[in-house]
């Protein structure tokens, strides 16, 4: 399965932005993002499994996981965003185990670069 994730940027702190993650061959029922900042391990972000949304407890209520009608592309809303938000965002689906880690998901994107400038 071959995973885009797509609508990083360079934005200022406070902004907004929205991210894309598209599936080819099949829907997204089970998918997370993750972002990795350098020098950092892979942290998990939200993950949209079954229709439940899951999020980092120090994101959540500034992130928001979706998925749009075709089951085909995910989102991630990501609102308020500061310096510490600058990382490579990216999507993951789900494979099994904890959901929190990056090793139970089997397949990645190549990950879209956002940057806040304070």
């Amino acid at each position: 399965v071959q995973l885009q994730a797509s609508g990083g940027g360079l934005v200022q702190a406070g902004d907004s932005l929205k991210l894309s993650c598209t599936a080819s061959g099949r829907t997204l029922d089970y998918f997370a993002w993750f972002r990795q900042s350098p020098g950092k391990e892979r942290e998990f972000v939200a993950a949209w499994i079954g229709g439940g949304r899951n999020y980092a407890t120090s994101l959540k209520g500034r992130f928001a996981i979706s998925r749009d009608n075709s089951q085909t592309t995910g989102f991630l809303q990501m609102n308020t965003l500061n310096p510490e938000d600058t990382a490579i965002y990216f999507c993951a689906l789900y494979n099994t185990g904890n959901i929190y880690r990056s090793q139970s998901y089997s397949d990645w994107g190549q990950g879209t670069q956002v940057t806040v400038s304070s």
